[in-house]
């Protein structure tokens, strides 16, 4: 009898070891980015954080870098069109000769009218939600081929949404009392759904080359997107979680440290939910039940 485990070492030391990983984050100055950013400097990556404001990259950057022991820094960008991810990718390559894994987290959302909803308001979202991540992962390719191999492939991880999934909008007055009724995020669900086949073909087309990608959906996480619904909102946002509490720091940096991991390296194309079963289960809790 062939005793297979015995060939490979399964210390949790060995398959989650981040101290050689180079790391960047679109969108990691707040919000799911930033705690990201946070799990690989604290478990020893360099990471690069991007994103349009330099005030805010700046003190992300040197707090996650005091914090260390890895180091964080970061590059102005705004993803907003082709040129600028090209823009981005050309400044990444200047600082490093190679990239273990990037996290295409920038986004953006838009709540309307439902019968007088923007025009630009679902270009702009389509840009940033879904054609940011198809170029952004074309340009940093090179990168990511550097020492990838099928037992430590490069890594892409899409960061989607619940709202991919779900057709009920929680921001609507009907579905969750997040805004007037008839006001919802229309063009944000549709382009959250395009991010996670994006990366669904992304994964069937970059798995010959050593390269896995996944796409993590999470439902409500404490970022600025969320910000305002947790201000007025909170004990109707917990009324759908079954736990009586929403995501944390922890839930996401541990779910991104594993999809980066040695212990999912045989892993791709998978939308994860992550939403602490409320889409599940279709808990309706009681108001002022909030366990945080």
């Amino acid at each position: 009898m062939t005793h297979y485990a015995s060939k490979d070492d399964l210390r949790a030391s060995t398959l989650f070891n981040f101290s050689n990983d180079v790391v960047l984050v679109t969108g990691g100055a707040t919000g799911l980015g930033e705690m990201a950013a946070q799990a690989f400097v604290q478990n020893g990556s360099h990471v690069i954080i991007a994103s349009r404001k330099e005030s805010e990259l700046k003190l992300t950057s040197d707090r996650l870098s005091k914090l260390g022991p890895g180091k964080c820094e970061y590059i102005v960008a705004d993803l907003k069109d082709r040129a600028g991810c090209d823009g981005l990718c050309k400044e990444v390559k200047k600082r490093v000769d190679r990239l273990t894994v990037l996290i295409n987290n920038t986004g953006a959302t838009w709540g309307d009218d439902y019968y007088d909803f923007p025009e630009h308001a679902w270009d702009k979202l389509m840009a940033l939600n879904v054609k940011s991540i198809y170029y952004m992962t074309v340009g940093l390719e090179p990168l990511l081929l550097k020492g990838a191999s099928p037992d430590t492939p490069g890594r892409v991880i899409n960061i989607a949404s619940m709202a991919g999934i779900q057709t009920q909008d929680v921001t609507t007055g009907e579905g969750g009392g997040l805004s007037k009724p008839g006001h919802g995020t229309f063009s944000y669900g549709p382009s959250k759904a395009a991010c996670i086949h994006l990366t669904k073909m992304q994964a069937s087309k970059l798995a010959p080359k050593n390269i896995m990608a996944n796409v993590i959906c999470p439902g409500v996480f404490p970022s600025r997107m969320t910000s305002y619904g947790l201000d007025k909102y909170m004990d109707t946002l917990v009324m759908g979680q079954p736990t009586g509490r929403i995501g944390k720091p922890s839930d996401f940096g541990g779910l991104v440290l594993f999809l980066a991991s040695a212990g999912s390296a045989h892993m791709t194309g998978n939308a994860i939910e992550f939403d602490g079963g409320s889409t599940l289960t279709g808990w309706r809790g009681k108001r002022n039940e909030s366990k945080i």
